[in-house]
């Protein structure tokens, strides 16, 4: 088979806005040390907020964000929980993801140190039942956003690809 390509992009698409995030974590995250794949963080979801043009609500205390930072300093995140929304939805929400903590990242990370500012690349998914919410279930998102242990948490904005 002949390619195609021509050096750009092939496929159209548009981001959404969806909503921002601030979810709150249980600090100081528990430590599993450094393991033969890099350092394990696990922090544990305490609540936080959803706000967005067609979703509002907030987390419930349930799930968390499990956290290894790898040798060269980049942090794979695998983050689950429930958000409910005002009108009582329940929706789960799980996403991976990259933190890059730099080059010292884990060095700062064996210190027992926590960079103030860590930004992150996100791609949530969601499953619900709720039928007011089942167009989730058809979403792929992305979210741009930074753990801000000063703040207590995450800050995300996240966008639907159509």
């Amino acid at each position: 088979m002949a390619s195609t390509l021509e050096g750009g992009p092939h496929n159209a698409y548009e981001l959404e806005f969806l909503f921002s995030s601030q979810s709150r974590l249980r600090f100081p995250p528990e430590n599993l040390g450094e393991t033969p794949e890099g350092i394990r963080l696990n922090f544990y979801r305490e609540g936080g907020e959803i706000v967005g043009p067609r979703l509002r609500g907030h987390f419930q205390p349930v799930g968390g964000d499990w956290l290894l930072v790898r040798p060269d300093g980049v942090g794979m995140v695998d983050v689950r929980g429930t958000i409910e929304s005002d009108d009582g939805a329940l929706i789960y929400q799980t996403y991976t993801g990259v933190i890059d903590f730099g080059p010292n990242g884990l060095e700062q990370l064996r210190a027992g140190e926590l960079p103030a500012v860590n930004l992150s690349r996100i791609v949530p998914r969601f499953l619900t039942s709720h039928p007011d919410y089942l167009w989730l279930n058809r979403v792929q998102a992305i979210g741009i956003g930074e753990s801000r242990p000063d703040l207590g948490g995450t800050l995300y904005d996240v966008y639907q690809i159509r």
